[in-house]
């Protein structure tokens, strides 16, 4: 499949959004408090439990996913940067030079 070096640095964009939304994910934010035990009266408690909204296993494989689909466009856009070469003027690669202080 060829597709343009546009498109790629833009796939490049959508997949790094993707894993910094990901990253810092922690396990704190897979959990939902849903009852608490606490001592109500004597010999009556009232329970507290967490409950799983993802598995750990479910953000680890969308990270992985991405990061990696991330890796390969990188990479691809890094090889077509290091083989084209662009035809401009002397100029515009010229260091600045001061003209009053010498």
């Amino acid at each position: 499949m060829k597709i343009k070096l546009a498109e790629a640095l833009l796939r490049r964009k959508e997949l790094q959004e993707k894993v910094d939304q990901l990253k810092p994910i922690n396990q704190k934010e897979l959990y939902e408090i849903k009852a608490r035990r606490q001592n109500v009266m004597e010999g009556v408690d009232d329970l507290v439990a967490q409950v799983p909204k993802v598995s750990f296993n479910q953000i680890t494989a969308a990270y992985d996913f991405h990061s990696r689909r991330l890796r390969m466009v990188d990479a691809l856009i890094q090889q077509a940067n290091w083989a084209t070469e662009l035809d401009v003027e002397d100029t515009v690669m010229a260091d600045y030079v001061d003209t009053i202080v010498k």
